[in-house]
């Protein structure tokens, strides 16, 4: 295709990603994609009686930029989308499971309701990201940034965040069951009605998080840091617990705990 019949707008200049990976199982041109994504574009607007709604899965979009546009719905599962930007993108409902999206920038995208299981993101940027009640079970998201990002309601069961940030982000009613946290930051976070129920946050910063209502049976806290959290009405919380983490007196304790804890004094 010459460079005249080229798809327009804001799709048509990108050149396509850098030389070829083997996990890649679909091939598709730059000019291809430029017109699954116009097409897209149109599915969305007229709530989905025009165009057609892009299926970009196993595709390679290395470094595709598609900041600020409206792509919800769309399907990139299993793509590579290594250092894509998305910031502020639309992507609700969005099939992203299986992608490759290490050291991607999704600050401000909404990926409400999104599928996101299996995704790799390590390195990712997700700062004030809206991830409310996502699919992110096993999702790997090791030193990802996801300071203040709403993830109320999300599944991230046996997800992956060692050493990520997470400071100020709602993680309200999510599911961490089997989740990794050692050495990630979740200083002032919202974990209330989290299910925490065996995960590790070995080496974790959890000062002035809010966990009241959690369930954090079988959590480990090996040398995590408590200062200040709000630990009242959670379930399944045990001294042994507080013994191995780091607290202080601005550490609130359910009240079965609040005496024992305070006769173990900080640790």
């Amino acid at each position: 295709m010459s460079d005249a019949s080229r798809p327009g707008g804001p799709f048509g200049g990108w050149s396509g990603p850098p030389s070829g990976d083997s996990r890649v199982r679909r091939a598709m041109s730059p000019a291809e994609i430029a017109q699954a994504l116009q097409a897209h574009r149109l599915y969305v607007q007229t709530a989905r009686r025009e165009g057609r709604r892009a299926d970009l899965g196993s595709v390679d979009l290395s470094g595709l930029d598609v900041a600020g546009l409206d792509l919800r719905r769309i399907k990139m599962d299993r793509a590579m989308l290594t250092a894509a930007r998305f910031s502020g993108t639309r992507l609700q409902r969005a099939n992203l499971a299986g992608a490759i999206l290490q050291g991607a920038c999704l600050d401000g995208a909404d990926l409400s309701g999104g599928r996101l299981s299996g995704a790799n993101l390590d390195s990712a940027s997700l700062r004030d990201a809206i991830l409310v009640e996502a699919d992110m079970e096993f999702a790997v998201m090791a030193r990802a940034v996801l300071r203040s990002a709403r993830l109320h309601g999300a599944d991230m069961s046996g997800a992956i965040l060692d050493d990520a940030v997470l400071d100020g982000a709602d993680l309200s009613a999510v599911n961490l069951r089997g989740a990794s946290f050692r050495h990630a930051r979740l200083d002032a976070a919202d974990l209330r009605g989290a299910r925490l129920g065996g995960p590790f946050l070995a080496g974790a910063s959890l000062r002035g998080a809010d966990l009241r209502g959690a369930y954090v049976r079988l959590a480990r806290f090996d040398g995590a840091d408590l200062s200040g959290a709000d630990l009242r009405d959670t379930q399944g919380l045990t001294l042994a617990q507080l013994d191995r983490a780091r607290h202080d007196r601005g550490t609130r304790l359910p009240a079965g705990l609040a005496t024992a804890g305070a006769s173990h004094g900080p640790g």
